[in-house]
């Protein structure tokens, strides 16, 4: 009789590809839109074409800056017998903060950016995200069964 070999049940300490192609377009773009965002600031008048190119920019940098962040605390809270979530749900959540950064950002213009404004903004896109990932979690379990 062949020994059998033994059963890990340790979570596979490898980086999934998709994760890995998105690090690496994430550096890219992030670099990219820093650059383009301080041309934008340094070289042109704040009118409306500018403008948007700013926030644009903006929306860009500050989500593909997010995404090494984000991507560890998926990796750290996600149980472990439990699959990593996929690399769409982690450009999600990084776009998440980019429109966060953004929405701040656009607020700051006329003054009424303040404390407890940017803490419900907060809220209501952590609440949103909540949702949207109870529900990708339980069609998941689902179509496990």
């Amino acid at each position: 009789m062949r020994n059998a070999p033994p059963i890990d049940d340790s979570p596979p300490s490898h980086t999934p590809r998709d994760h890995t192609g998105m690090l690496i377009s994430a550096v890219v773009l992030a670099a990219a839109s820093w650059f383009g965002l301080y041309q934008v600031i340094t070289t042109m008048r704040p009118l409306v074409g500018p403008r948007f190119a700013f926030f644009l920019l903006l929306m860009v940098a500050i989500s593909c800056t997010a995404i090494p962040f984000v991507r560890y605390l998926n990796v750290r809270f996600t149980l472990v017998h439990q699959p990593l979530p996929s690399s769409g749900v982690i450009v999600r959540q990084s776009v998440w903060v980019g429109l966060y950064g953004v929405m701040c950002a656009w607020l700051q213009i006329p003054r009424v950016l303040s404390l407890p404004i940017a803490f419900f903004l907060a809220l209501a896109l952590v609440v949103i995200e909540i949702f949207i990932r109870s529900r990708e979690i339980a069609y998941e379990r689902a179509t496990d069964e």
